[in-house]
């Protein structure tokens, strides 16, 4: 079986358009960026209809250049796509075989951006991210690989091998690859890297582990800092003082050195950060007991259903994740996975206190805080039921943006061969294995690293799209 070619035979009439239109993009937006320098202070007219009149002369048709060259360059690579996926991978090479392989994901963000904008307005603030260009770019980004964890590393359908599995004769085996044992995919689409192991297949496996991690220790991360935060910006006094000493005192420390601290094996092998887990898991149990307590204190027979479900279901998940104790075997967290999660928490929990108590200290003495005093409302009514949902704005922006921090921290961990098993197909342990014969065979570090930046690229994208569309409120 031949190899295969990044374009395939397809390429062969796609490619030149292609170079054309991308060199011409570039001419274009180096072209704008200079005449910009020359560009004249011209205050912005409306149009009848209240949009922006297009700028005159010179200026706005480089403007509109831009503008339709994007439009291209985006048709083209939705041409490369759509091609792969209906052509055979002969004719369409490695570019269309890897888009036929993430077929579902297409599918699936088609389907969540048409029904997105079909009932934007009926969602809230996330129906307004859909008016926002920025919003939805980053949005695409984060879901694609959101998608590709569930389809991928959850269901297996993206995969095209075992990610451990190692193939002889394939060891850092160039894109396209063919494979010649029999009953397996017929290529390394992205190539093997240096124990002859699928690129493909090992990025799309670490971006279950990365997407499981990172939100969910930042939920974890979010529930320690709002529990401690409203109380100590709300009521003050010794509370605010002792509460705030603590997380000065962690964030006194350098991030990093913090995270070497926490996932060394000598600090492993003390079961310490079991019992940080005990600690920090029980947060999320606390948060939603008087939440609930506070919302339905004169509703009995609601509040203590409510509070039997959390005290049920929350102690039977930390249970697991922090004891490993759970009696139906379904939560389980593996020891290595479980010490780069308290460690993120505990790293993060500090920045996160110190947001919420600033917040908590600015909306207190609004009026409709004096209000609730004044109905005679309890203190966790004020904070949980008034001050919170207030502060929703920084704090969406700020847990966007505190993914993209944590990711990073997981692939630095992981580039370092810290916390997670060194066989793990984490994208820092898979860019620390290829960098050794980067100069060789770069294919096996810059798959990951461009997972890395396209993710973090997007939740950046996607804060940028939530703090404008929230400021709009």
């Amino acid at each position: 079986m031949d190899a295969l070619t990044w374009t395939g035979s397809f390429g062969t009439f796609l490619n030149p358009l292609a170079g054309l239109i991308v060199a011409l993009f570039i001419t274009a937006i180096v072209a704008q960026i200079i005449l910009s320098f020359f560009e004249p202070d011209l205050q912005l007219q409306s149009n009848a209809d209240g949009t922006l009149m297009a700028k005159p002369g010179a200026f706005g048709m480089m403007d509109r250049m831009v503008k339709y060259l994007m439009f291209a360059v985006i048709g083209v690579v939705l041409t490369y796509l759509i091609t792969g996926i209906l052509l055979p991978n002969s004719m369409s090479g490695i570019i269309g075989a890897v888009a036929k392989r993430f077929l579902p994901v297409w599918i699936a963000l088609a389907v969540t951006f048409g029904l997105s904008i079909r009932f934007k307005r009926k969602l809230g603030l996330y129906g307004k991210l859909m008016d926002s260009t920025v919003g939805m770019i980053g949005f695409g980004l984060v879901m694609f690989w959101v998608f590709t964890a569930i389809f991928g590393a959850g269901m297996g359908m993206i995969i095209t091998h075992d990610p451990l599995a190692q193939l002889s004769g394939l060891k850092n085996a160039l894109p396209g690859s063919p494979v010649t044992t029999e009953g397996l995919y017929p290529h390394y689409l992205l190539g093997g890297d240096n124990l002859a192991r699928d690129v493909l297949s090992r990025m799309v496996h670490g971006s279950g582990i990365v997407v499981l991690i990172a939100p969910c220790a930042t939920v974890f991360a979010f529930m320690v800092g709002i529990t401690l935060g409203l109380p100590a910006g709300y009521t003050g006094g010794r509370l605010d003082v002792v509460l705030s000493f603590l997380a000065n005192l962690i964030l006194a420390f350098p991030v990093i050195l913090l995270f070497y601290l926490l996932v060394t094996p000598e600090i492993v092998k003390t079961g310490l950060p079991k019992y940080m887990a005990g600690v920090l898991f029980l947060f999320p149990v606390i948060f939603f007991s008087i939440l609930f307590n506070s919302r339905f204190f004169t509703q009995p027979g609601k509040r203590n259903i409510f509070l039997a479900i959390t005290l049920i279901v929350g102690g039977w998940i930390y249970s697991g994740m922090a004891w490993d104790v759970d009696p139906l075997g379904i939560i389980n967290v593996p020891a290595g996975i479980l010490v780069v999660f308290v460690a993120v928490v505990f790293v993060n929990a500090p920045t996160v206190f110190r947001i919420v108590r600033g917040l908590t200290l600015d909306i207190k003495t609004r009026d409709y805080v004096a209000a609730a005093q004044t109905r005679g409302e309890g203190p966790w009514y004020i904070m949980l039921w008034e001050i919170l949902p207030n502060a929703r704005g920084p704090l969406i922006v700020d847990f966007c943006l505190r993914i993209g921090y944590t990711t990073i921290l997981l692939g630095t961990l992981g580039f370092f061969g810290l916390g997670l098993p060194p066989e793990s197909p984490d994208w820092g342990s898979t860019i620390n294995a290829g960098r050794r014969l980067l100069s060789i065979y770069p294919h096996a570090a810059l798959a990951p690293a461009f997972a890395l930046l396209s993710l973090v690229l997007g939740l950046n994208l996607l804060a940028d799209g939530l703090r404008e569309e929230s400021l709009k409120d």
